[in-house]
Protein backbone atom coordinates (compact mmCIF):
# COMPACT_ATOMS: atom_id res chain seq x y z
CA UNK A 1 0.00 0.00 0.00
CA UNK A 2 1.01 3.76 -0.70
CA UNK A 3 1.74 5.47 2.80
CA UNK A 4 1.73 8.82 1.18
CA UNK A 5 -1.67 11.00 1.54
CA UNK A 6 -3.28 12.04 -1.45
CA UNK A 7 -6.08 14.57 -1.12
CA UNK A 8 -5.59 18.06 0.50
CA UNK A 9 -8.44 18.82 2.44
CA UNK A 10 -8.74 22.19 3.97
CA UNK A 11 -9.53 21.86 7.78
CA UNK A 12 -10.59 24.37 10.28
CA UNK A 13 -8.97 27.50 11.30
CA UNK A 14 -6.07 25.59 12.90
CA UNK A 15 -5.32 25.48 9.35
CA UNK A 16 -4.05 21.85 9.71
CA UNK A 17 -3.95 19.98 6.34
CA UNK A 18 -4.52 16.20 5.69
CA UNK A 19 -4.36 14.60 2.24
CA UNK A 20 -6.34 11.15 1.97
CA UNK A 21 -4.59 8.05 1.50
CA UNK A 22 -4.53 6.49 -1.97
CA UNK A 23 -5.88 2.81 -2.38
CA UNK A 24 -4.31 -0.03 -3.41
CA UNK A 25 -0.61 -0.60 -4.71
CA UNK A 26 0.41 1.86 -8.09
CA UNK A 27 4.11 1.04 -9.85
CA UNK A 28 5.16 1.46 -13.07
CA UNK A 29 3.87 -2.21 -14.13
CA UNK A 30 0.20 -0.54 -12.96
CA UNK A 31 -0.22 2.19 -15.30
CA UNK A 32 -2.58 3.57 -17.83
CA UNK A 33 -1.88 6.88 -19.99
CA UNK A 34 -4.37 9.03 -18.95
CA UNK A 35 -5.16 11.97 -20.45
CA UNK A 36 -7.71 14.75 -20.02
CA UNK A 37 -9.73 16.48 -22.78
CA UNK A 38 -7.42 19.72 -21.62
CA UNK A 39 -4.63 18.33 -22.67
CA UNK A 40 -5.46 16.59 -25.62
CA UNK A 41 -6.45 20.13 -26.90
CA UNK A 42 -4.11 22.19 -25.39
CA UNK A 43 -1.54 19.58 -27.93
CA UNK A 44 -3.61 20.17 -31.01
CA UNK A 45 -3.44 23.66 -30.53
CA UNK A 46 -7.50 23.73 -30.41
CA UNK A 47 -7.32 25.77 -26.86
CA UNK A 48 -4.28 28.07 -26.44
CA UNK A 49 -5.09 29.12 -22.54
CA UNK A 50 -4.13 32.16 -21.08
CA UNK A 51 -0.53 31.49 -21.39
CA UNK A 52 0.11 28.99 -18.57
CA UNK A 53 -1.63 26.09 -20.12
CA UNK A 54 -4.63 23.85 -19.14
CA UNK A 55 -4.45 24.72 -15.39
CA UNK A 56 -7.21 24.64 -13.20
CA UNK A 57 -7.95 28.63 -13.02
CA UNK A 58 -8.21 28.66 -17.01
CA UNK A 59 -10.47 25.82 -17.12
CA UNK A 60 -12.99 26.66 -14.51
CA UNK A 61 -12.96 30.25 -16.21
CA UNK A 62 -16.28 31.35 -17.96
CA UNK A 63 -16.49 30.87 -21.28
CA UNK A 64 -16.73 33.79 -23.55
CA UNK A 65 -18.38 34.83 -27.32
CA UNK A 66 -14.95 36.19 -28.10
CA UNK A 67 -12.78 32.72 -27.37
CA UNK A 68 -15.79 31.22 -29.19
CA UNK A 69 -14.98 33.61 -32.16
CA UNK A 70 -11.44 32.68 -32.16
CA UNK A 71 -12.11 29.29 -32.06
CA UNK A 72 -14.24 29.04 -34.75
CA UNK A 73 -11.65 30.93 -37.29
CA UNK A 74 -8.89 28.85 -35.72
CA UNK A 75 -10.70 25.77 -36.66
CA UNK A 76 -11.62 27.32 -40.56
CA UNK A 77 -7.88 28.24 -40.36
CA UNK A 78 -8.52 32.30 -40.73
CA UNK A 79 -7.64 33.16 -37.80
CA UNK A 80 -4.37 34.60 -38.51
CA UNK A 81 -6.03 36.85 -41.54
CA UNK A 82 -8.35 37.77 -39.11
CA UNK A 83 -5.17 39.14 -36.75
CA UNK A 84 -3.94 41.09 -39.47
CA UNK A 85 -7.10 42.16 -40.71
CA UNK A 86 -6.42 46.34 -41.21
CA UNK A 87 -10.22 47.37 -41.95
CA UNK A 88 -11.72 50.14 -39.79
CA UNK A 89 -15.14 49.28 -39.57
CA UNK A 90 -16.23 47.58 -36.13
CA UNK A 91 -18.06 46.89 -33.49
CA UNK A 92 -19.20 49.76 -31.29
CA UNK A 93 -17.76 48.04 -28.39
CA UNK A 94 -14.51 46.77 -29.52
CA UNK A 95 -12.59 48.56 -27.31
CA UNK A 96 -13.46 46.34 -24.74
CA UNK A 97 -10.90 43.92 -26.08
CA UNK A 98 -6.80 44.24 -26.72
CA UNK A 99 -6.04 45.65 -30.11
CA UNK A 100 -5.42 42.03 -31.79
CA UNK A 101 -8.78 40.91 -30.97
CA UNK A 102 -10.11 44.06 -31.88
CA UNK A 103 -8.76 43.22 -35.68
CA UNK A 104 -10.69 39.85 -34.93
CA UNK A 105 -13.71 41.81 -34.38
CA UNK A 106 -13.38 44.32 -37.49
CA UNK A 107 -12.44 41.01 -39.76
CA UNK A 108 -15.81 39.07 -38.61
CA UNK A 109 -18.03 42.47 -38.99
CA UNK A 110 -16.37 42.34 -42.75
CA UNK A 111 -17.13 38.96 -42.76
CA UNK A 112 -21.11 38.74 -42.76
CA UNK A 113 -20.60 34.78 -44.04
CA UNK A 114 -19.06 34.14 -41.03
CA UNK A 115 -21.80 34.44 -39.27
CA UNK A 116 -21.07 36.63 -36.40
CA UNK A 117 -22.89 39.50 -36.98
CA UNK A 118 -23.25 40.66 -33.15
CA UNK A 119 -25.88 40.62 -30.76
CA UNK A 120 -27.65 43.96 -32.70
CA UNK A 121 -27.28 47.38 -32.81
CA UNK A 122 -23.63 47.08 -33.52
CA UNK A 123 -22.39 45.42 -30.54
CA UNK A 124 -20.40 42.51 -30.73
CA UNK A 125 -20.51 42.12 -26.57
CA UNK A 126 -17.58 40.14 -26.81
CA UNK A 127 -17.24 39.15 -22.39
CA UNK A 128 -20.65 37.69 -23.16
CA UNK A 129 -21.39 34.09 -21.52
CA UNK A 130 -21.61 31.57 -24.12
CA UNK A 131 -24.60 28.65 -24.02
CA UNK A 132 -23.57 25.05 -24.85
CA UNK A 133 -26.42 25.95 -27.89
CA UNK A 134 -24.35 28.76 -28.80
CA UNK A 135 -21.09 26.60 -28.93
CA UNK A 136 -22.57 23.21 -30.65
CA UNK A 137 -23.84 25.68 -33.42
CA UNK A 138 -20.03 27.31 -33.65
CA UNK A 139 -18.78 23.60 -34.33
CA UNK A 140 -21.64 22.72 -36.61
CA UNK A 141 -20.83 25.22 -38.85
CA UNK A 142 -17.44 24.03 -38.81
CA UNK A 143 -18.40 20.89 -40.28
CA UNK A 144 -20.17 22.54 -42.92
CA UNK A 145 -23.35 22.69 -41.72
CA UNK A 146 -25.64 25.95 -42.41
CA UNK A 147 -27.86 27.71 -39.59
CA UNK A 148 -31.25 28.49 -41.40
CA UNK A 149 -31.01 25.89 -43.72
CA UNK A 150 -29.19 22.36 -42.41
CA UNK A 151 -30.98 23.45 -38.80
CA UNK A 152 -32.46 26.03 -37.10
CA UNK A 153 -31.04 28.00 -33.95
CA UNK A 154 -33.68 26.70 -31.86
CA UNK A 155 -33.12 22.80 -32.84
CA UNK A 156 -28.95 23.37 -32.60
CA UNK A 157 -28.54 20.57 -29.88
CA UNK A 158 -31.07 18.04 -31.30
CA UNK A 159 -29.43 18.80 -34.67
CA UNK A 160 -25.81 18.32 -32.86
CA UNK A 161 -26.91 15.26 -31.11
CA UNK A 162 -27.76 13.62 -34.38
CA UNK A 163 -24.60 13.94 -35.14
CA UNK A 164 -22.66 12.59 -31.98
CA UNK A 165 -22.33 15.56 -30.28
CA UNK A 166 -23.70 16.15 -27.25
CA UNK A 167 -21.12 16.10 -24.07
CA UNK A 168 -22.23 19.60 -22.80
CA UNK A 169 -25.58 19.88 -24.10
CA UNK A 170 -27.99 21.56 -22.06
CA UNK A 171 -25.49 24.18 -19.86
CA UNK A 172 -26.42 27.87 -19.66
CA UNK A 173 -23.26 29.51 -19.70
CA UNK A 174 -19.96 27.50 -20.26
CA UNK A 175 -16.66 27.05 -18.88
CA UNK A 176 -12.97 26.71 -20.78
CA UNK A 177 -13.49 23.14 -19.87
CA UNK A 178 -16.80 22.55 -21.52
CA UNK A 179 -14.81 24.52 -24.87
CA UNK A 180 -12.17 21.64 -24.45
CA UNK A 181 -14.49 18.48 -24.26
CA UNK A 182 -16.83 19.27 -26.93
CA UNK A 183 -14.00 19.94 -29.37
CA UNK A 184 -12.12 16.83 -29.05
CA UNK A 185 -15.69 15.81 -29.26
CA UNK A 186 -16.27 17.02 -32.52
CA UNK A 187 -13.40 15.78 -33.89
CA UNK A 188 -14.76 12.24 -34.25
CA UNK A 189 -17.68 13.78 -36.17
CA UNK A 190 -18.60 13.36 -39.54
CA UNK A 191 -18.80 17.07 -42.00
CA UNK A 192 -21.19 17.66 -43.75
CA UNK A 193 -19.44 16.02 -46.75
CA UNK A 194 -18.83 12.86 -45.15
CA UNK A 195 -15.09 13.44 -44.02
CA UNK A 196 -13.90 12.79 -40.45
CA UNK A 197 -13.51 16.85 -39.10
CA UNK A 198 -10.06 15.58 -37.74
CA UNK A 199 -8.82 14.47 -40.86
CA UNK A 200 -10.36 18.17 -42.80
CA UNK A 201 -8.00 19.89 -39.70
CA UNK A 202 -5.12 17.86 -40.13
CA UNK A 203 -5.24 18.07 -44.19
CA UNK A 204 -6.05 21.79 -43.87
CA UNK A 205 -2.50 22.14 -41.34
CA UNK A 206 -5.12 23.38 -37.82
CA UNK A 207 -3.44 19.83 -36.42
CA UNK A 208 -0.27 19.21 -37.17
CA UNK A 209 0.18 15.88 -39.30
CA UNK A 210 1.92 13.44 -37.01
CA UNK A 211 -1.12 13.87 -34.21
CA UNK A 212 -3.67 11.12 -33.87
CA UNK A 213 -6.86 10.86 -32.25
CA UNK A 214 -7.71 10.08 -28.94
CA UNK A 215 -7.12 6.64 -28.34
CA UNK A 216 -8.37 3.74 -26.14
CA UNK A 217 -11.32 3.75 -23.10
CA UNK A 218 -13.48 7.28 -22.07
CA UNK A 219 -15.07 8.45 -18.91
CA UNK A 220 -18.23 9.48 -20.41
CA UNK A 221 -20.74 11.78 -17.95
CA UNK A 222 -24.58 9.67 -18.08
CA UNK A 223 -27.45 11.85 -16.61
CA UNK A 224 -30.35 10.01 -14.93
CA UNK A 225 -33.13 11.81 -12.90
CA UNK A 226 -32.59 9.01 -10.39
CA UNK A 227 -28.65 9.55 -10.17
CA UNK A 228 -27.78 12.65 -11.37
CA UNK A 229 -24.39 12.92 -12.97
CA UNK A 230 -22.14 9.34 -12.90
CA UNK A 231 -19.60 7.42 -14.89
CA UNK A 232 -19.96 5.38 -18.08
CA UNK A 233 -17.69 3.96 -20.26
CA UNK A 234 -17.47 5.51 -23.98
CA UNK A 235 -20.17 2.68 -25.15
CA UNK A 236 -22.83 4.13 -22.25
CA UNK A 237 -22.37 1.06 -19.68
CA UNK A 238 -22.23 2.76 -15.58
CA UNK A 239 -19.19 2.08 -13.81
CA UNK A 240 -19.57 1.33 -10.03
CA UNK A 241 -17.93 1.73 -6.68
CA UNK A 242 -18.10 -0.81 -4.17
CA UNK A 243 -17.87 -0.29 -0.19
CA UNK A 244 -16.21 -2.91 0.22
CA UNK A 245 -13.26 -1.57 -1.22
CA UNK A 246 -12.62 1.45 1.37
CA UNK A 247 -11.31 -1.51 3.44
CA UNK A 248 -9.82 -4.06 1.34
CA UNK A 249 -9.38 -3.35 -2.80
CA UNK A 250 -9.33 -6.80 -3.63
CA UNK A 251 -12.53 -7.57 -1.67
CA UNK A 252 -14.28 -8.70 -4.77
CA UNK A 253 -13.43 -12.02 -5.99
CA UNK A 254 -14.45 -15.31 -8.02
CA UNK A 255 -17.70 -14.98 -8.74
CA UNK A 256 -17.97 -11.21 -7.23
CA UNK A 257 -15.77 -10.32 -10.86
CA UNK A 258 -17.82 -12.38 -12.67
CA UNK A 259 -20.38 -10.31 -11.32
CA UNK A 260 -18.55 -7.48 -11.48
CA UNK A 261 -16.17 -7.27 -13.77
CA UNK A 262 -13.19 -4.94 -13.53
CA UNK A 263 -13.04 -1.78 -15.73
CA UNK A 264 -9.55 -0.92 -17.42
CA UNK A 265 -7.67 0.22 -20.78
CA UNK A 266 -4.24 1.02 -21.13
CA UNK A 267 -5.46 4.26 -22.60
CA UNK A 268 -7.94 6.33 -20.95
CA UNK A 269 -9.29 9.48 -21.93
CA UNK A 270 -11.72 11.43 -19.68
CA UNK A 271 -13.63 15.08 -19.76
CA UNK A 272 -11.58 17.92 -18.96
CA UNK A 273 -13.94 19.20 -16.15
CA UNK A 274 -12.38 16.15 -14.06
CA UNK A 275 -8.88 15.67 -12.63
CA UNK A 276 -6.15 13.49 -13.75
CA UNK A 277 -4.45 12.99 -10.73
CA UNK A 278 -7.97 11.25 -9.65
CA UNK A 279 -7.91 8.62 -11.84
CA UNK A 280 -4.81 5.59 -11.47
CA UNK A 281 -4.60 1.67 -11.66
CA UNK A 282 -4.04 -0.91 -8.94
CA UNK A 283 -2.80 -4.31 -9.96
CA UNK A 284 -5.67 -6.58 -7.91
CA UNK A 285 -3.66 -10.10 -5.93
CA UNK A 286 -4.24 -11.85 -9.26
CA UNK A 287 -2.48 -9.82 -11.38
CA UNK A 288 -5.39 -8.13 -13.45
CA UNK A 289 -5.05 -4.24 -13.45
CA UNK A 290 -8.09 -1.74 -12.97
CA UNK A 291 -8.44 1.46 -13.13
CA UNK A 292 -9.95 3.69 -10.29
CA UNK A 293 -11.74 7.21 -9.58
CA UNK A 294 -10.44 9.05 -6.00
CA UNK A 295 -9.02 5.46 -4.60
CA UNK A 296 -12.22 3.64 -5.86
CA UNK A 297 -11.42 0.58 -7.65
CA UNK A 298 -14.18 0.98 -10.81
CA UNK A 299 -16.28 -1.87 -11.96
CA UNK A 300 -18.98 -3.09 -14.26
CA UNK A 301 -22.09 -4.81 -13.61
CA UNK A 302 -23.07 -7.95 -16.01
CA UNK A 303 -27.00 -7.23 -15.91
CA UNK A 304 -26.68 -3.65 -17.25
CA UNK A 305 -26.74 -4.78 -21.30
CA UNK A 306 -27.51 -1.23 -22.59
CA UNK A 307 -26.71 1.76 -22.61
CA UNK A 308 -27.98 4.06 -20.12
CA UNK A 309 -29.08 0.77 -17.71
CA UNK A 310 -28.00 1.47 -13.85
CA UNK A 311 -29.35 -2.28 -12.19
CA UNK A 312 -26.24 -2.07 -10.46
CA UNK A 313 -27.53 0.96 -8.18
CA UNK A 314 -27.59 0.17 -4.62
CA UNK A 315 -27.85 -3.84 -5.26
CA UNK A 316 -26.90 -5.07 -1.67
CA UNK A 317 -26.58 -1.53 -0.31
CA UNK A 318 -22.51 -1.87 -0.85
CA UNK A 319 -22.57 -1.15 -5.02
CA UNK A 320 -23.03 2.40 -5.87
CA UNK A 321 -22.80 4.14 -9.35
CA UNK A 322 -19.06 5.78 -9.75
CA UNK A 323 -19.52 9.37 -9.44
CA UNK A 324 -17.38 12.71 -9.05
CA UNK A 325 -19.49 14.32 -6.57
CA UNK A 326 -20.09 12.41 -3.57
CA UNK A 327 -20.36 14.47 -0.71
CA UNK A 328 -20.24 11.59 1.48
CA UNK A 329 -19.41 7.90 0.34
CA UNK A 330 -19.86 4.51 2.40
CA UNK A 331 -17.20 2.12 3.44
CA UNK A 332 -18.08 -1.66 4.76
CA UNK A 333 -16.06 -3.28 7.57
CA UNK A 334 -15.49 -6.80 8.78
CA UNK A 335 -15.40 -5.22 12.09
CA UNK A 336 -17.26 -1.78 11.77
CA UNK A 337 -19.93 -3.05 9.55
CA UNK A 338 -21.21 0.12 7.03
CA UNK A 339 -19.47 3.63 7.66
CA UNK A 340 -19.71 7.16 6.36
CA UNK A 341 -16.91 8.12 4.31
CA UNK A 342 -15.48 11.22 2.10
CA UNK A 343 -15.68 11.16 -1.33
CA UNK A 344 -12.00 9.41 -1.47
CA UNK A 345 -13.05 6.49 0.98
CA UNK A 346 -11.30 7.56 4.18
CA UNK A 347 -13.46 7.05 7.70
CA UNK A 348 -15.58 10.09 8.65
CA UNK A 349 -15.86 10.08 12.88
CA UNK A 350 -18.35 11.64 15.31
CA UNK A 351 -17.54 13.14 18.95
CA UNK A 352 -20.26 11.33 21.32
CA UNK A 353 -19.73 14.63 23.42
CA UNK A 354 -21.23 17.04 20.15
CA UNK A 355 -24.53 18.71 21.07
CA UNK A 356 -26.70 18.69 18.03
CA UNK A 357 -25.73 21.49 15.34
CA UNK A 358 -22.49 22.39 17.28
CA UNK A 359 -18.66 20.97 17.93
CA UNK A 360 -17.34 20.91 21.15
CA UNK A 361 -13.85 19.75 19.79
CA UNK A 362 -11.54 22.94 19.65
CA UNK A 363 -7.97 23.45 20.21
CA UNK A 364 -5.64 20.36 20.39
CA UNK A 365 -9.23 18.03 19.54
CA UNK A 366 -9.51 19.56 16.31
CA UNK A 367 -5.56 19.00 15.43
CA UNK A 368 -6.12 15.56 16.33
CA UNK A 369 -9.73 15.36 14.63
CA UNK A 370 -9.74 17.54 11.67
CA UNK A 371 -12.77 18.66 10.94
CA UNK A 372 -14.85 17.49 7.24
CA UNK A 373 -15.62 20.42 4.85
CA UNK A 374 -18.05 19.04 2.18
CA UNK A 375 -16.25 18.52 -1.36
CA UNK A 376 -19.44 17.57 -3.16
CA UNK A 377 -23.76 16.91 -3.40
CA UNK A 378 -24.51 13.77 -4.30
CA UNK A 379 -24.78 10.92 -1.64
CA UNK A 380 -25.26 7.15 -2.26
CA UNK A 381 -29.00 6.34 -3.01
CA UNK A 382 -29.44 4.14 0.36
CA UNK A 383 -28.81 7.35 1.85
CA UNK A 384 -31.51 11.10 2.17
CA UNK A 385 -29.62 13.25 1.20
CA UNK A 386 -31.14 15.92 3.75
CA UNK A 387 -29.27 14.25 6.25
CA UNK A 388 -26.24 15.83 5.19
CA UNK A 389 -25.38 19.34 5.95
CA UNK A 390 -23.23 21.65 7.91
CA UNK A 391 -22.80 23.40 10.93
CA UNK A 392 -21.05 26.54 11.94
CA UNK A 393 -18.13 26.27 13.79
CA UNK A 394 -17.04 28.90 16.31
CA UNK A 395 -14.75 30.69 14.12
CA UNK A 396 -17.30 30.51 11.27
CA UNK A 397 -15.96 27.93 9.56
CA UNK A 398 -18.59 25.20 8.10
CA UNK A 399 -18.23 21.62 9.34
CA UNK A 400 -20.08 18.53 6.99
CA UNK A 401 -22.36 17.39 9.37
CA UNK A 402 -24.32 13.88 9.17
CA UNK A 403 -28.29 14.41 10.99
CA UNK A 404 -26.94 17.22 12.20
CA UNK A 405 -23.87 16.08 14.30
CA UNK A 406 -20.58 17.19 13.23
CA UNK A 407 -18.27 14.89 10.83
CA UNK A 408 -14.37 14.10 11.34
CA UNK A 409 -11.66 12.73 10.25
CA UNK A 410 -8.68 11.05 12.69
CA UNK A 411 -5.04 12.23 12.21
CA UNK A 412 -3.71 8.29 12.29
CA UNK A 413 -5.46 7.10 9.75
CA UNK A 414 -3.15 6.99 7.24
CA UNK A 415 -3.25 3.86 5.51
CA UNK A 416 -6.13 2.69 3.19
CA UNK A 417 -8.93 1.14 5.08
CA UNK A 418 -7.42 2.54 8.31
CA UNK A 419 -10.56 2.76 10.98
CA UNK A 420 -7.84 3.87 13.92
CA UNK A 421 -10.45 5.97 15.46
CA UNK A 422 -12.85 3.68 16.15
CA UNK A 423 -13.77 3.65 19.73
CA UNK A 424 -11.15 6.28 21.20
CA UNK A 425 -11.41 7.12 24.59
CA UNK A 426 -15.11 5.57 24.11
CA UNK A 427 -16.17 9.00 22.68
CA UNK A 428 -15.17 8.42 19.01
CA UNK A 429 -16.70 6.20 16.30
CA UNK A 430 -17.67 5.29 12.94
CA UNK A 431 -21.09 6.77 11.53
CA UNK A 432 -22.92 4.08 10.79
CA UNK A 433 -25.94 5.83 8.92
CA UNK A 434 -28.91 3.22 9.78
CA UNK A 435 -28.12 3.08 13.19
CA UNK A 436 -26.80 6.65 13.77
CA UNK A 437 -28.92 9.00 15.48
CA UNK A 438 -27.18 10.87 17.54
CA UNK A 439 -25.03 11.68 20.72
CA UNK A 440 -24.94 10.68 24.03
CA UNK A 441 -24.59 14.47 24.62
CA UNK A 442 -27.80 15.19 22.44
CA UNK A 443 -29.81 12.96 25.07
CA UNK A 444 -28.88 14.63 28.18
CA UNK A 445 -31.35 17.61 29.64
CA UNK A 446 -29.73 20.77 29.16
CA UNK A 447 -30.40 23.18 32.04
CA UNK A 448 -31.23 26.41 32.12
CA UNK A 449 -29.97 29.44 34.58
CA UNK A 450 -30.35 32.70 34.78
CA UNK A 451 -28.66 35.97 35.80
CA UNK A 452 -30.43 38.77 36.00
CA UNK A 453 -28.46 42.25 35.63
CA UNK A 454 -29.90 44.86 38.23
CA UNK A 455 -28.78 48.33 39.41
CA UNK A 456 -25.89 47.88 37.54
CA UNK A 457 -25.04 44.34 39.15
CA UNK A 458 -24.71 40.88 38.30
CA UNK A 459 -25.07 39.56 41.51
CA UNK A 460 -23.00 39.16 44.31
CA UNK A 461 -22.40 35.62 44.30
CA UNK A 462 -20.73 33.29 41.45
CA UNK A 463 -23.06 31.34 39.29
CA UNK A 464 -22.24 27.42 39.29
CA UNK A 465 -23.35 25.61 36.55
CA UNK A 466 -22.96 22.39 34.61
CA UNK A 467 -21.03 22.10 31.21
CA UNK A 468 -23.24 22.33 28.57
CA UNK A 469 -25.80 24.53 30.66
CA UNK A 470 -27.80 27.46 29.28
CA UNK A 471 -27.36 30.61 30.87
CA UNK A 472 -29.71 33.35 29.66
CA UNK A 473 -28.77 37.36 31.06
CA UNK A 474 -31.52 39.47 31.09
CA UNK A 475 -31.19 43.57 31.71
CA UNK A 476 -33.82 45.06 34.46
CA UNK A 477 -31.76 48.41 34.29
CA UNK A 478 -32.76 51.37 32.39
CA UNK A 479 -29.09 52.00 31.33
CA UNK A 480 -27.95 49.28 28.48
CA UNK A 481 -25.84 46.61 29.65
CA UNK A 482 -24.10 43.31 28.28
CA UNK A 483 -22.18 40.27 29.65
CA UNK A 484 -18.30 39.78 27.55
CA UNK A 485 -16.23 37.09 28.96
CA UNK A 486 -12.47 37.57 30.07
CA UNK A 487 -11.77 34.37 28.25
CA UNK A 488 -13.50 35.27 24.56
CA UNK A 489 -15.61 32.56 25.37
CA UNK A 490 -19.38 34.46 24.83
CA UNK A 491 -19.86 37.53 24.32
CA UNK A 492 -23.86 39.56 24.76
CA UNK A 493 -25.39 42.09 22.48
CA UNK A 494 -25.78 44.98 24.70
CA UNK A 495 -29.13 44.37 26.07
CA UNK A 496 -32.52 47.25 26.58
CA UNK A 497 -34.08 46.88 29.60
CA UNK A 498 -36.51 44.10 29.48
CA UNK A 499 -33.99 41.94 27.00
CA UNK A 500 -32.35 38.63 27.34
CA UNK A 501 -29.93 36.59 25.75
CA UNK A 502 -29.01 33.22 26.54
CA UNK A 503 -25.15 31.33 25.98
CA UNK A 504 -24.15 28.19 26.25
CA UNK A 505 -20.95 26.74 28.29
CA UNK A 506 -19.79 23.44 27.24
CA UNK A 507 -16.19 23.18 28.97
CA UNK A 508 -15.32 22.96 32.70
CA UNK A 509 -13.51 26.28 34.26
CA UNK A 510 -14.12 29.31 35.81
CA UNK A 511 -15.49 31.65 33.37
CA UNK A 512 -14.87 35.86 34.64
CA UNK A 513 -17.10 38.54 32.88
CA UNK A 514 -17.74 42.21 32.52
CA UNK A 515 -20.28 44.89 30.98
CA UNK A 516 -18.18 46.88 28.63
CA UNK A 517 -20.07 50.54 29.27
CA UNK A 518 -19.37 49.59 32.94
CA UNK A 519 -15.95 46.92 33.48
CA UNK A 520 -14.23 48.84 35.90
CA UNK A 521 -16.52 48.06 38.73
CA UNK A 522 -19.56 45.81 36.92
CA UNK A 523 -18.04 41.98 36.71
CA UNK A 524 -19.43 38.47 37.03
CA UNK A 525 -18.25 35.08 37.54
CA UNK A 526 -19.33 31.44 36.14
CA UNK A 527 -18.02 28.38 37.19
CA UNK A 528 -18.39 25.62 34.57
CA UNK A 529 -18.42 21.81 36.12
Amino acid sequence: MLTSLKKMLLITAMCTTLVAAPLGTASAAATAAINSDADTAFELGLLIGDGNGMNAAYLNKASTRMQAAIISLRLNGKLKEAQSYTGKSNFSDAAKVSKPNQSILAYLKNKPELGWQGSGNNLFEPSAAISSKQFYKVILENLGYQSGSDFTYQGTEAFAASHGLNRIAGTGALLNASLATALIEALSAEMKGGKVFFDSLQASGVIAAGSSLPQGERIELGKNDKLGTYFTDKNGRTLYFFTKDAENVNACQADCLKNWPVYYDEHLQIPASLSKDDFAVITRTDGTKQLTYKNWPLYYFVKDTASGDIAGEGVGGVWFAAKSDYAVMLGTSKSAGSYLTDDYGRALYYFDKDPSQSSVCEGNCLVNWPAYSLSGTSVPSTLKGSDIGTITRSDGSKQAAFKGFPLYYFIQDKEHGDLKGQGVNDVWFTVDPVKFNGTTASTVTVKTYSIDIKQFSFGKEPLTVEAGSKITFTNYDDMKHNAVAVDGSFSTPLLAKGESYTITLDKPGTVNFYCEPHMSFMTGQIIVK
